[in-house]
């Protein structure tokens, strides 16, 4: 494995952590409600929950930030090397993955673990074991 010191960007990483960890902090302050996408986005398909301002303001800035941060910074260059099925299927299974797992990594592993939940760590745990254990499969198999 080699880094591309080229393009590491801790700075702007950092800057990118605090925003996140902001919105998050915001969110519970201001709503009570946990900054987890896949909770916000499923929210949105439910009759009782889709008239939650709160909820398409979020996604809305979710959206909006990368094309005003364009306005003034240009964007870096995104390179996918895999096929529009390939990339539905892993969409879709990401999807179910946390459904199954009562929520995605930004729920369980920004706000959960900052609350000290156990069931955050499991998860987090999980999701990121089952990443590693993915990626040197898949980087074994492919060479």
């Amino acid at each position: 494995m080699t880094i591309d010191f080229s393009h590491f960007t801790p700075l702007s990483s950092l800057g990118g952590g605090l925003l996140i960890g902001l919105a998050a902090i915001m969110l519970i302050h201001f709503c009570g409600r946990i900054a987890g996408i896949s909770g916000i986005v499923a929210g949105m398909l439910t009759k009782k929950t889709r008239t939650e301002g709160w909820r398409m303001a979020f996604l809305a800035g979710l959206i909006g930030s990368p094309l005003l941060f364009s306005l003034f910074f240009p964007l870096p260059e995104i390179n996918v090397q895999t096929s529009w099925p390939m990339i539905i299927v892993a969409g879709l299974l990401v999807g179910i993955g946390s459904r199954l797992g009562s929520g995605c990594t930004s729920g369980h592993g920004v706000c959960g673990l900052s609350r000290f939940s156990k069931r955050s760590l499991a998860a987090t745990l999980t999701f990121m074991g089952v990443g590693v254990v993915t990626a040197t499969l898949i980087g074994f198999w492919l060479g």
